[in-house]
């Protein structure tokens, strides 16, 4: 038996209603709160020594440093939305939904970086300003 409330919300929740009960959806406590965000704050201290691996004298890490604070980045994303927008809580579909919109946003960003990479002009420079409308000349001398 399924009721509506005047908000248009079914099942649990307008049961709980009423009942006079509080629907909590096995929402965690304030101890776990703070529980991820100390591990957050953990994960952020990892992602911050990463970056400081040249000059901990640990330059061999250097080919792996991206591919690790992406998926660190990756792993606090989620934790985030789990818990903290309650998605973990909420009914699958949305966890979908929202995760077919990321994988959408990650496609589109990494066609960029290819296409960007791939029509990069070949006598480009790292670091250099790119010339302007006129050519080489518009491009003011430091």
């Amino acid at each position: 038996m399924s009721t509506t409330t005047s908000s248009g919300e079914h099942g649990h929740f307008a049961e709980a209603q009423q009942h006079g009960q509080e629907a909590t959806h096995g929402h965690p406590g304030v101890g776990t709160y703070v529980a991820i965000g100390g591990l957050l704050a953990v994960l952020t201290g990892i992602e911050i020594a990463l970056s400081y691996t040249e000059q901990l004298g640990l330059g061999f890490l250097r080919p792996v440093v991206t591919p690790l604070l992406l998926a660190l980045a990756l792993l606090k994303f989620v934790i985030v939305v789990g818990f903290y927008m309650h998605l973990r809580f909420d009914h699958r579909l949305f966890t979908y939904v929202f995760g077919f919109g990321l994988l959408i946003a990650a496609s589109v960003v990494t066609a960029l970086i290819f296409l960007f990479a791939q029509y990069a002009h070949p006598n480009a420079v790292v670091g250099t300003p790119p010339p302007g409308p006129l050519g080489p000349l518009s491009v003011p001398k430091p």
